[in-house]
């Protein structure tokens, strides 16, 4: 039977999940136990203890095993990943005069898209935002409310916050382009659903053929995820330059995380200093 959690334990319970997300903790399981053993377990007696538990036992006696394990010998089949998606071939490079035009065409490409479920729940669809020539750009995992009532990436709370951390690296936002891998708001900020992320982070690529970034920045786990087409801890993957589709990644915490564990914003940040070393950046003189 399934138990009723009050709103307050259930809200903690998906803080704390996201909190595993956002370190690259995506995947949890458990062995199911065997319902008629629990229920044999819970139907015996406890035993009763006739010797004091410090008294030896006698060499005559011997201890019997139990009559079944409380698991199952057999070893469950754990259900198998779903693929990732196969990233489409890298497009032809457009000139920097041609970008703004081709973005505007893979947006009209999508439409008012109705393509996976997300779009039932969405009031904008968010495409990208900044220069279409930009040296740098960030992709985060999707849309929250914010983004979702304006149209654009990072405008709530995490977005103020990144845009803090592109200021540090000596830039604007204007001068970045943002996008996210899904287009419209997965309900309650949940991670998108595989079949989510299939579905939208095709056009993700296009838009990062038409940028031509000189180095990329992946936001979180969901977004290291689609770029590098693998599941690896957000730990592992921090530290170093990743090559994807011909351009430099950079993998670092999304900005809601570090909302919520600000002292990780050092970590963000030495991240992001490698980020600027390859564009040969040097943060703004402090005044």
């Amino acid at each position: 039977m399934a138990i009723q959690l009050d709103s307050a334990t259930r809200n903690s319970l998906f803080d704390r999940i996201r909190f595993y997300r956002d370190l690259g903790l995506t995947e949890f399981y458990r062995r199911p136990v065997d319902p008629a053993l629990l229920a044999q377990l819970a139907a015996e007696p406890e035993p009763q203890q006739s010797r004091s538990a410090s008294a030896p036992e006698p060499a005559s006696e011997t201890k019997k095993a139990p009559s079944q394990p409380l698991f199952s010998q057999e070893e469950q089949p754990i259900p198998p990943r779903k693929p990732l998606p196969i990233p489409p071939e890298i497009a032809a490079a457009v000139p920097p005069a041609g970008r703004a035009a081709a973005l505007q065409l893979i947006r009209d490409e999508i439409g008012d898209c109705t393509r996976c479920p997300l779009h039932s729940g969405r009031h904008k669809l968010v495409f990208g935002d900044g220069d279409p020539a930009a040296r740098l750009m960030f992709v985060g995992e999707g849309p929250g409310a914010d983004e979702d009532a304006q149209g654009l990436p990072f405008v709530g709370k995490a977005g103020q916050l990144l845009n803090n951390m592109i200021n540090a690296m000596g830039l604007k936002r204007e001068q970045v382009y943002i996008a996210n891998v899904v287009k419209c708001r997965p309900p309650g900020n949940r991670t998108p659903a595989p079949e989510e992320g299939a579905t939208c982070s095709p056009f993700l690529f296009r838009q990062i053929d038409v940028v031509r970034p000189q180095v990329l920045v992946a936001l979180g786990a969901t977004a290291a995820t689609y770029l590098l087409g693998v599941r690896q801890p957000l730990a592992g993957l921090r530290g170093r330059v990743h090559a994807v589709r011909g351009t430099q990644l950079i993998v670092t915490y999304h900005p809601a995380y570090l909302l919520r564990d600000p002292r990780q914003k050092k970590e963000a940040w030495a991240d992001l200093q490698i980020a600027m070393r390859e564009l040969g950046l040097k943060p703004p003189a402090k005044s």
